[in-house]
């Protein structure tokens, strides 16, 4: 074999390494890139969903401490952010907020809390039927990372 093919072959062989090594190193770090975008998205997607649950739920519960007739368009909107919450959340997080919820349409049934029982539910920090809901989001929200 004659040298010069030698040496052309070993010049086009150490090209074709470069080339594959600078492929792959672009093609893993846009990868990566995508992952990242993508569970961004996913939990944006997730706060502004829960954070529209956390605000109906609670207007819906101060309704409830104070009148006995529920408004049944905004229980319809309640059930539908649990709805929406069975496609992208965890299992945790649809729980509690159908406990929420089921607590909510309880509360209806109980008698209107007067001003000052209200004063004293808020000092006493027993009025918040959101607090597991919440903490089972902020702990799936804080789970999402990047692999």
């Amino acid at each position: 074999m004659d040298v010069g093919y030698l040496s052309a072959f070993a010049a086009l062989a150490g090209s074709a390494v470069g080339g594959l090594t600078t492929f792959l190193a672009t093609w893993l770090n846009q990868n990566k890139a995508l992952k990242a975008q993508l569970l961004l998205h996913d939990n944006t997607r997730k706060q502004e969903l829960y954070q529209s649950f956390i605000g109906e739920a609670s207007k819906l519960y101060i309704e409830a401490l104070t009148n006995n007739t529920p408004d049944h368009s905004k229980i319809v909107a309640l059930y539908a952010l649990i709805s929406q919450m069975r496609i992208i959340s965890s299992q945790n997080v649809i729980s509690e907020g159908e406990k929420a919820a089921r607590l909510i349409m309880k509360v209806y049934d109980d008698p209107n809390k007067t001003h000052d029982e209200l004063r004293e539910m808020r000092n006493n920090f027993t009025a918040d039927p959101l607090q597991t809901f919440s903490d089972c989001c902020r702990k799936e929200l804080k789970a999402l990372t990047i692999e």
